[in-house]
C-alpha cells in the first residue's frame, strides 16, 4: 500500500514540484555552454551532486540510454530527469527550461538579421570554416566510438556512397533501416557484460508503446504528407522532425543535415544560414535550437516555433518510448546490434554531408584550408571553447577578405 501511495505522489506531482523543476532548468538553460558533454557535467552537478533528484547509478543509465538513442543526448537526459522528479510534467517543465533561453536568444537574432545583408560580409566565410572544423571533429569523435570495427567502418562505407549518389527525403529512413537489419545480423550474438540495476522512471508500458508507434509513425507519414500536399509548414516540420530523429551525437552533427534540407532547397541562403549557426555557438542551452533560428527565418516566428517543436518531438517520444522497455532492452543483444549497425550508418551519412555542401562550399583555396586547419587544431589539441572558435573564426573572415 505504501508504495502504491509513492507511485500516485510520483506521477501527478504537486505544482510547487514543477515549479522547482521549472526555476532550476531554466537557470541551467541560461549558464550551460560548452555543448552536450558540457551539459552532462552542468546536470550531475546540478541534480545529482546538490539536490540528489536521482542517483549515480539511474543518471548513468539514463546517460546510456540517451547516448543509444538519436536526437539531443543532453536534453533527452534533462527530460529523464525531469521525469523522475515530477513525472512526465515535470519533464515537460525541465525540457521549456533549459530550451527556451536560446530559442528566444536565436528567434530574436533571426529577426534582426533578416533586416541586413549578409551576402558578402567577411565574417561569413569565417564561419563556414568554423563548421568545417566544428563539425569535423564531432564526426571524428564519432567514428572513432561508433564503428570501431571492419563491419561497421563498412556499414558506415555504404551508407555515405548510398546518401552521395541517392539523394531523396526517403533515402535516410531507407539507409537507417537496412542498416539496422544488417547490424542485427551481424551482432545479435554479440554480449557486453553489464551490472544491471533497475531504473527509477514511473511511466507506463501503454504511454511508451505509443511514443514509439507515434514516432515512427510521423517518420514515415510526414514525407508522404509532404509529397501530396503544397502547405509549407508540413514540409518545413517533415525536414525538421526527420532531421532530430536521425542524428546521433548531439547538436554539432546535425547541421550537416539541416543544410542539406534547407539551403539547396532554397528555403534560405547558405550565408544566412551559417551566420545563425555561429549564433548558436554563442548562446547555452541545446545546440538544437538552432532550429528555431532557421524557422524563424524562413517563416517568422511562427516558423520558429513550429521548427522548435519539430525537431525536438523525437526526443520526447523516444526517451518517453524507451524508458519503460529500458532495463530489458539494455541487455538484449539482437536490439544492440541493430543500434550498432545504425550508429555505424549515420557516420557514414553525416560523412556524405560533411562533404557537400560544409566542404565543396567553404573550402576554396588553400588558405582557406590552412585557416580551418587552425581552427580545428584550436578546438582538438588547444581545446578552447567552440564560442572562442567562433569568434576567432569571424574575426579571421574578415581579414581574409581584405587580402
Amino acid at each position: 500500500m505504501d508504495n502504491q501511495t509513492e507511485n500516485k505522489t510520483k506521477r501527478k506531482p504537486s505544482f510547487r514540484t514543477l515549479l522547482e523543476i521549472l526555476i532550476v532548468s531554466t537557470r541551467l538553460g541560461f549558464t550551460s555552454f560548452g555543448g552536450p558533454i558540457a551539459h552532462l557535467g552542468y546536470f550531475h552537478e546540478e541534480y545529482i551532486r546538490r539536490r540528489k533528484w536521482m542517483d549515480e547509478k539511474g543518471y548513468a543509465d539514463l546517460v546510456a540510454l540517451a547516448q543509444f538513442l538519436p536526437g539531443p543526448a543532453s536534453s533527452q537526459v534533462g527530460i529523464g530527469i525531469g521525469i523522475a522528479r515530477g513525472g512526465i510534467l515535470g519533464g515537460i517543465a525541465s525540457f521549456l527550461g533549459f530550451t527556451i533561453p536560446s530559442v528566444i536568444a536565436l528567434m530574436m537574432f533571426a529577426l534582426i538579421l533578416q533586416g541586413l545583408d549578409v551576402g558578402e560580409a567577411g565574417w561569413i566565410q569565417g564561419l563556414k570554416l568554423v563548421a568545417v572544423a566544428i563539425v569535423a571533429h564531432a564526426i571524428l569523435g564519432m567514428a572513432q566510438k561508433l564503428t570501431p570495427d571492419l563491419s561497421r567502418k563498412t556499414i558506415a562505407l555504404l551508407a555515405l556512397v548510398v546518401t552521395l549518389l541517392w539523394q531523396t527525403i526517403y533515402s535516410q529512413v531507407i539507409i537507417i533501416l537496412l542498416s539496422a537489419l544488417i547490424g542485427y545480423l551481424i551482432y545479435k550474438q554479440h554480449h557486453i557484460q553489464e551490472d544491471h540495476r533497475s531504473t527509477p522512471f514511473l511511466i507506463s508500458k501503454k504511454i511508451g508503446a505509443f511514443c514509439l508507434v507515434m514516432f515512427i509513425g510521423l517518420l514515415f507519414l510526414l514525407p508522404f504528407l509532404r509529397e501530396i500536399t503544397s502547405v509549407q509548414w508540413v514540409a518545413m516540420f517533415d525536414s525538421f522532425y526527420r532531421s532530430g530523429s536521425l542524428v546521433f551525437g548531439g547538436g554539432h552533427v546535425v547541421l550537416p543535415l539541416l543544410e542539406r534540407e534547407f539551403v539547396p532547397t532554397g528555403w534560405l541562403n547558405q550565408e544566412a544560414f551559417l551566420a545563425g549557426y555561429g549564433a548558436t555557438q554563442a548562446v547555452p542551452g541545446p545546440l538544437f535550437t538552432f532550429s528555431a533560428y532557421l524557422g524563424t527565418v524562413i517563416n517568422g516566428w511562427e516558423g520558429g516555433l513550429i521548427a522548435t517543436a519539430a525537431i525536438f518531438l523525437p526526443a520526447f517520444l523516444l526517451i518517453l518510448g524507451t524508458l519503460p522497455f529500458w532495463d530489458s532492452l539494455r541487455r538484449n543483444p539482437k536490439i544492440k546490434g541493430a543500434l550498432m549497425g545504425v550508429n555505424a550508418a549515420v557516420v557514414g551519412i553525416l560523412i556524405a554531408a560533411f562533404y557537400q555542401p560544409i566542404w565543396t562550399s567553404a573550402i576554396i583555396e588553400p588558405i582557406d584550408f590552412a585557416f580551418a586547419a587552425v581552427l580545428f587544431s584550436m578546438l582538438v589539441y588547444f581545446k578552447l571553447p567552440p564560442w572562442i572558435i567562433v569568434i576567432v573564426g569571424a574575426a579571421g573572415g574578415i581579414l581574409l577578405s581584405l587580402l
